[in-house]
This record gives structure tokens, C-alpha cells and sequence, in this order.
């Protein structure tokens, strides 16, 4: 299977997160579609600045802002290229920026 880019994968950008973003800003599921969890990693990396490292806790308390569930939000994250990780600390390394 191809992995979409985000670029395409954000042409939905505003149906998608209508549809998994809840009123008060919390994911209502982790969506299982790639495309379409591009797309909500994105937006949930927008949370941490660019040039900041943060620890685990810190990453975490994010991370449940959004989701119950933040060891898998915070997984798709590393995996998906939005943050890296090394010696226990986490910064952002992907997604869109505001210019």
C-alpha cells in the first residue's frame, strides 16, 4: 500500500477534523485510515513549538488533552515522522507551520 503524503492527505484537512474533533477540541477516535490520521497528527502537533524539547510527562499531558488513550496519540506521532525522540525527550520533527 502507498502511504499518502500529508500534503494530499491535508486536501480534506477541515472535513476530516470536523469529523473526528469534537466541540471542545478532544478526539472523538484515533481514526484507523492513514490519510485521515495524517491529517489529526497534524493538528495535534501543532501543540508543541518547534526548537522546544519536551520529557515523556510533559509529551503525555498533551497528548490527554486530546485522547484517553495518549501512549497510542503520542506513538502515531514518533511513527508518522511528527515528533522525534531520543534519551527521553521528545520534540517536534514534522507537519505544517503557520508562515
Amino acid at each position: 500500500m502507498d502511504r499518502p503524503a500529508l500534503h494530499d492527505a491535508l486536501a480534506h484537512r477541515d472535513t476530516v477534523l470536523r469529523a473526528f474533533i469534537d466541540a471542545h477540541g478532544r478526539l472523538s477516535s484515533i481514526p484507523t485510515k492513514l490519510s485521515k490520521r495524517l491529517v489529526v497528527l497534524d493538528h495535534v502537533s501543532q501543540e508543541f513549538e518547534i526548537g522546544r524539547r519536551y520529557t515523556e510527562p510533559e509529551v503525555n499531558a498533551v497528548m490527554h488533552r486530546f485522547h484517553p488513550d495518549h501512549a497510542a496519540l503520542r506513538r502515531y506521532l514518533v511513527e508518522n515522522g511528527f515528533l522525534e525522540r531520543r534519551d527521553g525527550e521528545y520534540w517536534r520533527a514534522g507537519g505544517t507551520t503557520d508562515v
